[in-house]
């Protein structure tokens, strides 16, 4: 007889990170819930066997018949934009939506919680050297809705955890890139614009890229292995911008971008953008203000605590560019 399944609910299911949490744990032979609201694109799971709850972490109601059956929740949904039209939806999404939701667990005894946190909620070094889980940060270093929901609501689980007895782990992913980035991300829309040779210029910054299907094998060994109450850092390899723009060029055969512009000039078209998609209810612009903020900082972080003690194994930086530059290539109309 074979491994008897275990079931487990997964949020944000039909997104980029969360598909891949998916794909991992069925391959770890779970059998999956995944909350989807009703009207959201559901083609990350298409011919998956899953079953579809349809429900919002923002209507409680909902939550029950979610989490029916399930031990374990993998809580990956979140709002991803470093801009809104109403900022409220993030931090509604991102805030309200985790308490909803680990109130909910609570009440159903959940036995494991994974936390989709995220490297935007730490502190940064000064000096420019990688940050780790204890690198202090604090609210007011947050820059824009997204890290500030992301800070707060990471600090909310960890406050249930100590007071309720919350059974979470905390994963604190990086910049994820690779296939079904369907919407995509910020990361995403920069590296499908420079895998088509559309970027003339960058600006001077520092990220940390990682393979979302190493994320994703993040958060199984997370279940298996994670401490209660701890974070760990999901990472891959600290680039400059620069040299990942030389990546993507290497790889697609265009020229790097060799103009580097100040912060100073990009800021303003930052202001132009989000004017521009706030008047006509566009998307969320490409050049964002929090973006350009943000990219003034070296965002550096290194993995060492989920190497060591969960066995984490992230790809090399070329094989995570190569992949997405293959699927937005093959995704573009």
């Amino acid at each position: 007889m074979g491994k008897p399944s275990r079931r487990a609910l997964i949020t944000g299911a039909t997104g980029f990170v969360g598909s891949a949490v998916v794909r991992a744990a069925l391959e770890r032979d779970f059998t999956l819930q995944v909350l989807v609201r009703p009207k959201s694109d559901r083609r990350n799971l298409s011919g998956l066997p899953v079953d579809i709850i349809e429900g919002d972490l923002c209507q409680p109601a909902s939550l029950e018949a979610a989490l029916s059956g399930c031990p374990v929740l993998f809580h990956v949904a979140a709002d991803y934009r470093l801009w809104a039209r109403d900022p409220g939806e993030i931090y509604r999404a991102n805030i309200d939506g985790t308490r909803n939701l680990m109130r909910a667990a609570l009440d159903a005894g959940i036995e494991r919680v994974i936390y989709t946190s995220s490297v935007a909620t730490l502190g940064q070094c000064a000096d420019g050297s990688p940050a780790d889980e204890t690198t202090p940060s604090h609210l007011a270093d947050m820059i824009g809705p997204y890290k500030k929901s992301k800070f707060l609501a990471e600090q909310m689980v960890q406050e249930m955890v100590a007071e309720q007895d919350l059974p979470a782990v905390i994963v604190n992913p990086s910049a994820p890139i690779g296939p079904r980035d369907i919407k995509p991300t910020p990361t995403g829309r920069m590296i499908a614009l420079a895998a088509r040779g559309g970027m003339p210029a960058y600006v001077d910054t520092g990220l940390n890229i990682v393979h979302v299907d190493d994320v994703a094998q993040g958060h199984m060994l997370a279940f298996e292995k994670g401490t209660i109450g701890e974070r760990y850092i999901l990472g891959g390899e600290n680039v400059t911008l620069c040299q990942l723009l030389a990546e993507i060029a290497q790889q697609t055969g265009h020229t790097a971008p060799k103009i580097r512009l100040p912060h100073s000039m990009v800021l303003p078209v930052g202001y132009i953008a989000q004017f521009w998609a706030w008047l006509t209810h566009g998307p969320e612009p490409m050049t964002t203000v929090d973006g350009v903020r943000m990219s003034q900082k070296t965002m550096f972080f290194k993995s060492d605590k989920a190497r060591q003690r969960l066995g984490y194994t992230p790809r090399p930086l070329t094989q995570a560019v190569k992949d997405a530059v293959a699927w937005f290539v093959q995704a573009s109309p």
